[in-house]
């Protein structure tokens, strides 16, 4: 389904749409300033943030601990998230907008499941891979393996789902439940005979989190999502035509495969990457659109952009949550998410079905 004024009511309304959005921009690129400084203080070490930034203000030497825990454990941790959650959101927004609805999400519709199962063969079977191809990879094995499957599965659902140049909701969901069932059922396979090691890894792996976080990780991760970020100016365009329907788009000018064949690789490489260093974290995706169509319309030129700030801004509060909540001890990332997700998920299928007008 088409989201109502994608065009010609957006045009229309241009002037206060694009101030509004504008604003929000600035807004949000504070909040998550905030955020992120509020990601580095906060720990259960003891060492404070603002007695660093003191003594480097009055010339004096950080102690070797205070270097470690700022700029090896919490700064990468914080980058992190942020990279994550803007993956997350971009993603969500980007499937929104290919699938014309806005109840899709990486998640939800198993290209979460293709990337975590990528991962799950490489974190099990890595070892088995010849040691040069594997000396080669390093650390890139992990991203590299939850990107292929979180591309393949994208593909998938779109070929399945997508008819006469019709793509169906239901089918998609539905083709969704059954490659996450698929690959869930793989990944049991290859999760019982995984050794203890690697169990105990992918079971803190799948809850979601990143306080494993390190440079090797961020750096490894962060090409790919920097890369599905920056296609944001060059698909904005086409995803709104696609609102109106391919026909439209195409009447418009739009390369409608072009824009759909960007959009797949975008979110197969920023959730691939996501999930890889960071474990399942769902309904970023479906939060932070919902809330900022709501706030500045449908143009996917802002709604995009918006999204990468406030799902960034979004994740580093739900780290700093999770880090607090029951501190010295840290719940998983992925817990806090489903806490707020799973009611804001039912209030928009709620307020779809007219039973709730909030």
């Amino acid at each position: 389904m088409a989201y109502a004024g994608v065009s010609s009511a957006a045009d229309a309304t241009e002037g206060d749409r694009s101030q509004t959005a504008h604003r929000l921009t600035y807004v949000l690129l504070g909040v998550l300033a905030v955020a992120m400084l509020a990601s580095l203080a906060i720990g259960a070490s003891g060492t404070s943030l603002w007695q660093a930034l003191w003594d480097v203000a009055r010339g004096a030497e950080l102690s070797l601990r205070d270097r470690v825990v700022l700029f090896d454990i919490r700064l990468p941790r914080t980058l992190m998230a942020a990279a994550v959650g803007a993956a997350l959101a971009v993603s969500g927004a980007m499937m929104q907008g290919l699938f014309r609805n806005p109840l899709a999400d990486p998640g939800l519709i198993g290209v979460s499941a293709g990337a975590g199962f990528g991962a799950i063969v490489a974190i099990v079977l890595g070892g088995m891979l010849p040691l040069a191809l594997s000396d080669a990879l390093g650390y890139c094995l992990v991203p590299v393996a939850a990107f292929l499957g979180s591309w393949a599965t994208t593909l998938i659902l779109y070929r399945v789902s997508t008819r006469k140049g019709r793509t169906s909701v239901a089918t998609m969901l539905l083709a969704g439940i059954g490659l996450g069932a698929l690959t869930g059922a793989v990944s049991g396979i290859l999760i019982y005979i995984a050794d203890d090691a690697q169990l105990r890894t992918l079971t803190f792996w799948g809850m979601g989190s990143v306080a494993g976080a390190t440079w090797s990780k961020f750096w490894t991760a962060v090409p790919l999502i920097a890369a599905a970020i920056l296609t944001i100016p060059f698909i904005a365009r086409g995803l709104n035509g696609l609102a109106l329907g391919e026909a439209a788009a195409s009447h418009m000018g739009i390369d409608v495969q072009r824009t759909k064949n960007v959009a797949i690789l975008a979110v197969a490489a920023a959730v691939g990457a996501a999930v890889a260093v960071s474990g399942g974290i769902g309904f970023v995706g479906i939060v932070v659109p919902h809330l900022l169509r709501l706030a500045v319309g449908p143009d996917h030129t802002y709604l995009l952009r918006n999204s990468a700030l406030l799902g960034a801004a979004l994740l580093l509060v739900a780290d700093i949550i999770s880090r607090m909540i029951i501190a010295p001890a840290e719940l998983p990332i992925g817990i806090i998410m489903a806490v707020i997700g799973g009611p804001f998920f039912l209030w928009i299928l709620l307020r779809r079905r007219g039973i709730v007008d909030m």
